[in-house]
């Protein structure tokens, strides 16, 4: 063997050493530690903001923490998709029972100013108007403009003798969906106080005698209406979250849901007792009036066996963030 050929180990070592040392793989865990934050960047006044938004925005948690001893866990964020109401500009239906409505994703100041040229232009004879309230009386029924449950939204009603006039319904949601700048448009000359500027209460979670309880600060077919659409929309992931059933007439929701209890389950769990795969649990979301601008919402497990106390509550508040 050519001795020259006995040293090319300890000399590729070396030159591997070298390179670890000198920087082809450099170590640079701590260099967080050592780097200096830069002034933000400011932008001119002239901009528009409109064109600007957060690159990587956080969502905010839901609800309220309740601490539950030394258990306890902080509920997760709220997915970016979830919980939103119709985009900006967008109109979408809602339904409950017999009655239907318009959510409109402009504020409700830049929907009635729409309402009103409506009012003109098809010629309708006005009865009366209170842009206060944002009511319509015409000869052909109410017309009235609402803040809907989610911010910058507002719900339009087209009614007569407490029936919803579809006609009318339809011809508003066409004359919304053909503004494409409906969002950026401004509500001038107009007064728009009271209820139509009242603060917008958001979900809360309390925890009850018998469990933890969701309140909503809306009446209960508002509730039902838009809570059936966003979960048509959120919970369509089969095996973690998935809308089975809805039935108005008792006002509840079938669903299957992977509890926190099952996503949080450790290795050494799963190997004591052999069971591997997370189960999802068919839950049962109820409604229930509570006064006359309130619904409460409880979780519960579908069979006869008892749902954890942290699972509900975890439920809940997923429930909560999409209403937020």
């Amino acid at each position: 063997m050519n001795s020259a050929l006995k040293w090319m180990p300890l000399l590729a070592a070396l030159a591997l050493a070298g390179c670890a040392r000198e920087g082809y793989y450099d170590n640079r865990s701590v260099d967080y530690a050592k780097a200096k934050e830069s002034a933000p960047l400011e932008l001119p006044d002239t901009r528009n903001t409109r064109r600007y938004r957060d690159a990587m925005p956080v969502p905010d948690v839901p609800g309220a923490f309740a601490s539950q001893g030394d258990d306890f866990q902080a509920p997760p964020p709220r997915a970016l998709n979830a919980g939103s109401g119709v985009a900006p500009g967008e109109v979408a239906r809602r339904e409950a029972g017999e009655q239907s409505w318009l959510v409109v994703g402009a504020a409700p100041g830049t929907v009635w100013s729409e309402v009103d040229d409506f009012a003109t232009t098809r010629g309708l004879e006005v009865l009366s108007r209170d842009d206060r309230r944002g009511v319509m009386e015409t000869e052909q029924g109410r017309i009235s403009v609402s803040p809907g449950l989610h911010q910058g939204v507002s719900e339009v009603r087209c009614e007569q003798g407490g029936a919803s006039v579809e006609g009318c319904l339809r011809a508003l949601e066409r004359r919304f969906e053909q503004r494409s700048n409906l969002a950026s448009a401004t509500a001038s000359g107009l007064s728009v106080q009271g209820r139509m500027a009242q603060t917008r209460q958001p979900p809360r979670l309390e925890q009850a005698e018998d469990g933890w309880q969701l309140v909503l600060p809306y009446d209960l077919d508002r509730a039902w209406a838009e809570l059936s659409a966003q979960l048509e929309a959120d919970f369509s992931l089969e095996d973690r979250r998935q809308l089975l059933e809805q039935d108005i007439s008792t006002h509840t929701f079938l669903v299957d849901y992977l509890p926190l209890s099952e996503r949080s389950r450790g290795v050494w769990e799963s190997l004591t007792s052999l069971e591997f795969s997370e189960q999802a649990s068919r839950l049962r979301l109820t409604l229930s009036r509570q006064g006359a601008d309130q619904t409460l919402v409880r979780a519960s497990a579908a069979d006869d066996e008892a749902l954890a106390a942290n699972d509900a509550r975890e439920l809940l508040e997923r429930v909560g963030g999409l209403l937020r």
